[in-house]
């Protein structure tokens, strides 16, 4: 069974530091690309930011100088932390995991967790 288990949110002030974890089982962590998506209400859930097999990472304009991800395979763990935070950053933001095979495609998600960005 595979679970993807997000931690690390809450309610931070504009300007402040969060850093989400996201535990995997169930799955051959190091050869997924993970990431992390958000949702805000009313508004479609965007990628924030992935990491693929070898390290190579995406992010979206929005977060570029302020998030990063990372992994660490030793503890099938993928993070994001979160800078200089604002309040149009505020979502669930949700853990995903990506394969692809010549066969067929692996698309997992986490149940989410909130951040909140707020004074």
């Amino acid at each position: 069974q595979v679970q993807l288990v997000e931690s690390g949110g809450g309610l931070v002030q504009p300007g402040g530091s969060l850093r989400l974890s996201c535990a995997a089982s169930g799955i051959i962590f190091s050869i997924y690309v993970m990431g992390w998506y958000r949702q805000a209400p009313g508004k479609q859930r965007e990628l924030v930011a992935n990491i693929t097999s070898r390290g190579t990472t995406t992010y979206a304009d929005s977060v570029k100088g302020r998030f990063t991800i990372s992994r660490d395979n030793a503890k099938n763990t993928v993070y994001l932390q979160m800078n200089s935070l604002k309040p149009e950053d505020t979502a669930v933001y949700y853990c995903n995991a990506q394969l692809v095979t010549t066969t067929r495609g692996y698309d997992y998600w986490g149940q989410g967790t909130q951040v909140t960005v707020s004074s």
